[in-house]
């Protein structure tokens, strides 16, 4: 049985490994998504929604990297391609979305889309013993079900 640099074994960490990567993908389209609401937002909340897409994307990317340092600390390699992503993922593009409800409609879907995958991923690390990554993703989830109280707000 091998053991990883962290003292985990190969076998224990390859399915946090996995489903890491699969979070990943989820996030670069999640990512992709923001991006085109910052682009394209249009109408009355225009100032307020801009500033607010920029501030989640931007928190975003960090995650992004977090996300990929952590499947490198398991002994894995990060996914880095568009197809792949693609295709280790059940988030949908949301295209061309210009009105500021529907993009905060998007914003809520998706989070909650993240928040499932994660909490699915804490309890397969938790199994694992992959505290690091049951830490990492907690995190996230805490501060995304705040963000969707807050999105649910404006929502009415």
């Amino acid at each position: 049985m091998s053991i990883n640099q962290i003292g985990l074994t190969n076998d224990n960490a390859q399915p946090v490994i996995n489903a890491l990567n699969n979070l990943l993908s989820s996030y670069h389209i999640y990512y992709i998504n923001v991006r085109g609401y910052h682009w394209n937002i249009k109408g009355e909340h225009f100032f307020s929604l801009h500033a607010k897409f920029e501030e989640l994307y931007t928190q975003l990317q960090l995650q992004i990297d977090e996300i990929a340092e952590r499947i490198l600390t398991l002994g894995g390699v990060p996914l880095h391609a568009y197809s792949d992503f693609a295709s280790h993922t059940s988030m949908n593009e949301d295209k061309n979305v210009h009105d500021g409800r529907a993009c905060v409609e998007g914003l809520v879907k998706g989070l909650r889309h993240l928040i499932e995958e994660q909490r699915t991923l804490a309890a397969l690390a938790e199994e694992a013993g992959d505290q690091g990554s049951v830490d990492l993703v907690s995190g996230y989830v805490q501060e995304q079900e705040k963000l969707v109280w807050m999105y649910n707000a404006f929502l009415g």
